[in-house]
């Protein structure tokens, strides 16, 4: 029995032999069948197999603090010499998205500021060669700005806009340079495995068109295609791990940021910033304000002629309606014509079109579920805008002209009027102005005069350059695709049909060579280097301020959509690297000049100390109060580099281990940090908490930190300073105490 099961019988045998037989029989007649369908042409139905996943981007996400100096510095956007920096009411700060497909490689970043200037594109690519080398150039980086009008100004190399910032200001630029390469690098250490979704939709009452008149001199049939004279479309990419964890969003989104005002003096992200705050506070629960790992990013976009005071323009004077066509009233002109934001004041106006922004973001970040799959390509070109010949037909080629402000950029806008006598709509030149601009600067040439027709020409700037040019020559065209999304980065302020003719353009040669399929044409504004306008041809010949700001002619447009025609599809045939590189922009070293002058030593009342507290806080307030304390100070501008390093603080005790908690900075909403400057040197902080209705009931106080310059000799001495007030009670109610 040990041997059995070695061992076969003659019967076992007999079946194993048949067994084999039948099996190469039965193989023989399936590869027959084989053969003979692939001789007839038929194909045997493949199994159903599991769809083939499809590769995950690298992606990563940063955001750096680049606040320049709260004190001093003047605010860009109004170009008012009055509105400059008296303290914060929100940090500022660089949100950078980095896409990776495995070959190519490409950053946008956004940042709360003006504009981006040529000089901060400049020093920042600089920055980036240093520290990556080739990783990160002028090819693959966008850097675009959201337009508020509450950030510092002073980075800037061209003569004009210099003049208005009083100059290059080494301790505004810098900041701007660190925070933005800082969100960067936060970006590429972060890169990871991830995946991007798409997602639009409207956002109601939180624009309108601040140039109807305009807008109105655009083809009848063009207008017809479109349901409002301005974009109401938010565009939103979501950004997930491999996991489905978020860990960003970016948007765009149509609406100049002044819901701050022209009066106002404190640093502020404004409407976009307030959106961007809210949303990564919703991510990032518990985290302070610049904290945490999820980034939220509101762009510019086509917003020239789009207004977020949705409360329309009067007469401040006299409560009438300003005249339409030139927006100014019979007495007082633009200066009294001024437009209004839903809200009681500039601050719930900002929060309320921030609210709505932020609300739609929200609802689209939620149910964003089309996934953006494909390649990540760059396609740039340096272009000299002052000669470009655009053919409109097949007989008639037009020009570019050299860089020039009509009247009517006086004139400033319902968002932001001129002081002097300037109208919007003036096609004909005043001869008291030109007088003047004559005997001080000289005259335009007759070949500018009539290359900008119909713009009476108030500077010729591109005929003025002592000590420097006074407008950019060389301008940036770029634009970079991930997947299906094609972000078009527009060097200035388009309006709407210029913006709706690039998106149709760009949509259109992407479309055209079948490697795109339903492209998402976004305009990126405001990115790379700022040059003031760009009107349709129509919205030109009116003269608004959009068309008198459109610097390089009637056909700025035109130029603009060749160009960006040429990149959209270079990318689409993948020919980029055949596209000419085109000339340069310079990188002035002399003559940039600074007419800001140092801050001179502070100094204090008799008797006190810095930080001393001048006006206390109440013993007790309410949910929904504004607690207000006053310190003796320094000039903020003697902290240096404020980035990541707050003015204020508030603090909430813990009663059970008698310790402080830090509840608000001021890169909080509820905060407000007043800096006044006052006689003798000697200044004050005024640090206003806007009690949340959600805050706890607890003991609180507030801390005020800074430093002061004092003279040693000749030798400037900076010394720190911290200032407390005293405890007090938040209550729901004084019924309750």
């Amino acid at each position: 029995m040990a041997d059995r099961k070695c061992s076969f019988s003659s019967l076992e045998v007999m079946l194993m032999v048949l067994f084999v037989a039948m099996a190469t029989v039965s193989v023989t007649l399936l590869t027959l069948m084989v053969t003979s369908d692939r001789t007839t042409g038929s194909d045997p139905t493949p199994p159903p197999s599991p769809e083939t996943p499809r590769p995950p981007f690298l992606i990563g996400v940063g955001r750096a603090d680049c606040t320049g100096p709260p004190a001093d510095i003047p605010l860009m956007g109004y170009a008012n010499p009055q509105q400059t920096a008296a303290g914060i009411h929100t940090r500022l700060f660089s949100r950078a998205f980095i896409v990776d497909d495995g070959q190519h490689r490409v950053v946008f970043v956004t940042v709360d500021v003006g504009m981006i200037s040529q000089r901060l594109r400049l020093e920042v690519l600089r920055a980036l060669q240093v520290q990556y080398g080739s990783v990160y150039k002028q090819d693959n980086v966008v850097l675009s700005g959201t337009h508020t009008h509450c950030a510092p100004a002073g980075y800037f190399q061209y003569t004009l806009f210099m003049l208005s910032s009083k100059g290059y200001i080494k301790s505004s630029i810098q900041p701007l340079v660190d925070g933005i390469v800082k969100s960067i690098a936060l970006a590429h250490g972060s890169l990871g495995a991830g995946r991007v979704y798409r997602k639009r939709g409207g956002v109601s009452s939180s624009s309108v068109n601040r140039s109807p008149h305009s807008y109105l001199n655009n083809p009848l049939d063009e207008r017809l295609r479109y349901g409002d004279n301005i974009d109401k479309q938010m565009v939103l990419l979501k950004f997930t791990n491999l996991d489905g964890e978020d860990i960003g969003m970016l948007s765009w989104f149509a609406v100049h940021a002044v819901s701050m005002k022209t009066s106002n003096r404190l640093l502020s992200s404004d409407n976009l910033g307030y959106a961007a705050y809210l949303m990564e506070q919703d991510k990032n629960r518990g985290a302070l304000p610049g904290q945490g790992v999820f980034v939220a990013a509101f762009s510019s976009s086509n917003l020239g002629d789009v207004s977020p005071n949705t409360g329309g323009p009067h007469c401040i004077n006299t409560a009438a309606p300003c005249d339409y066509l030139n927006s100014s009233c019979p007495d007082g002109g633009t200066k009294m014509c001024q437009a209004f934001g839903p809200g009681e004041d500039m601050f719930d106006s900002t929060r309320i079109i921030g609210l709505n922004i932020y609300r739609k973001a929200k609802e689209l970040y939620a149910s964003a579920g089309e996934e953006v799959t494909g390649e990540v390509r760059s396609a740039h070109q340096w272009v000299n805008m002052t000669n470009v010949s655009v053919p409109i037909n097949d007989t008639h080629v037009v020009n570019t002209c050299k860089p020039a402000l009509g009247h009517s950029f006086a004139a400033g806008t319902t968002d932001g009027g001129g002081d002097l006598n300037f109208t919007q709509g003036a096609v004909e030149g005043d001869p008291f102005w030109d007088g003047i601009r004559d005997t001080l600067l000289g005259p335009p040439s007759n070949h500018t005069q009539e290359c900008h027709l119909p713009k009476p020409i108030l500077f010729s700037t591109g005929e003025m350059n002592w000590p420097l040019p006074w407008h950019p020559e060389i301008v940036d065209v770029q634009i970079i695709t991930v997947g299906s999304v094609a972000i078009v980065a527009v060097p200035g302020e388009m309006t709407t049909m210029a913006g709706r003719r690039l998106r149709d353009v760009v949509k259109q040669e992407l479309e055209s060579g079948g490697a795109f399929r339903d492209p998402e044409v976004v305009i990126a504004g405001l990115s790379n280097v700022y040059t003031h306008y760009i009107s349709t041809y129509e919205e030109y010949q009116v003269q608004r301020y959009e068309g008198a700001s459109t610097i390089y002619g009637p056909h700025t447009l035109s130029a603009y959509l060749l160009k960006f025609a040429d990149l959209a599809r270079a990318v689409a045939q993948d020919k980029v690297a055949d596209l000419p590189p085109g000339p340069p922009p310079p990188f002035f070293q002399k003559n940039l000049f600074n007419l800001l002058p140092p801050a001179p030593a502070d100094r204090k009342p008799d008797n006190s100390t810095f930080g001393q507290v001048l006006e206390q806080v109440l013993p007790v307030y309410r949910q929904g109060d504004v607690v207000s304390v006053t310190f003796v100070a320094g000039n903020p501008r003697h902290s240096g580099d404020v980035r990541d390093r707050s003015f204020v603080a508030v603090e909430m005790q813990d009663n059970t281990s008698d310790t402080w908690t830090l509840v608000h900075t001021d890169a909080s909403w509820e905060t407000r940090f007043h800096w006044l400057k006052g006689s003798n040197r000697q200044s004050n902080a005024t640090v206003e908490w806007h009690i949340p209705p959600h805050a706890a009931t607890a003991r609180y106080r507030i801390k005020h930190t800074g430093c002061y310059k004092t003279m040693k000799g000749l030798r400037p001495v900076i010394t720190p300073y911290q200032g407390v007030s005293r405890v007090f009670q938040v209550v729901s109610s004084f019924y309750h105490l």
